[in-house]
């Protein structure tokens, strides 16, 4: 694979950024809802995010994005 532009790299962070925070937040969400379907819906929800933030890392690993060195 190409190397990834720097540009690339930061979408790439922020979408990482993004879910895990919009992930905590459906979580605690979760936790205060009492209506059965819901919660339900909210539990899928959860669990969309955990795969896409599991699909975004296991691209970073498959394609070795990392940053490696100083700033250039």
């Amino acid at each position: 694979m190409r190397k990834l532009s720097e540009g690339e790299l930061l979408s790439l962070t922020g979408l990482l950024s993004m879910e895990k925070d919009g992930l905590a937040v459906a979580k605690v969400m979760q936790n205060l809802i009492s209506d059965s379907e819901l919660k339900r819906q909210a539990e899928t929800s959860v669990l969309a995010a955990e795969g896409r933030i599991k699909g975004v890392q296991q691209f970073i690993n498959e394609n070795q994005v990392t940053v490696t060195g100083g700033a250039q």
